[in-house]
């Protein structure tokens, strides 16, 4: 068996009824980038906050590019439960393939883009609460790890390259 089936069956081993219903919800944080969005919105909506709202909103563009519309869609992989069809499912079956993870990506991208314009005490409430949906995709049995790395990798790519258009639109000089 795969070293990547083994480490998410591993991870079947830890459900416990309080475990599941945590993890479901966690998850849901991630669903189409929502809560990702929401704070992308507020941030836009709030004066002093509005620079870094406009540097998330690039990074959440160039992640749902990038991830959902390219590297899904080229790499085309199969997501776990279906090659391991004897799990049973906390969370209806996703109608996309399984690389990157965009749950995951659309969570760095958001945390890098918090890092790199300044907000390090939000971005690291925010770095939290994207492990824990990285995380909630293992558990789920939705994604493998090396999607979940994926993700991480493209996500902070996306929030990177988002800070620096927006830097560069702006006419500044970036240090970074």
């Amino acid at each position: 068996m795969n070293i990547e089936l083994k480490i998410l069956d591993w991870f079947q081993t830890l459900h416990t009824p309080v475990l599941d219903k945590f993890m479901t919800s966690v998850t849901k944080l991630g669903n189409a980038g929502i809560f990702w969005i929401i704070l992308t919105v507020l941030f836009l909506l709030i004066p002093k906050m509005r620079k870094t709202g406009v540097v998330m909103a690039a990074a959440l563009i160039i992640d749902l590019l990038l991830c959902n519309v390219l590297l899904k869609n080229l790499v085309a992989r199969t997501r776990p439960y279906d090659v391991n069809t004897g799990i049973q499912l906390l969370v209806a079956k996703l109608r996309d393939y399984s690389f990157p993870s965009g749950h995951t990506a659309a969570s760095f991208a958001s945390v890098t883009a918090l890092y790199l314009s300044g907000e390090r005490r939000i971005g690291l409430i925010a770095l939290v609460i994207s492990c824990l949906i990285a995380v909630s995709r293992l558990y789920l049995y939705v994604h493998y790890p090396t999607d979940v790395l994926g993700g991480i990798i493209f996500g902070c790519l996306s929030g990177w390259l988002g800070y620096h258009i927006v830097k560069f639109a702006e006419g500044k000089k970036t240090v970074r």
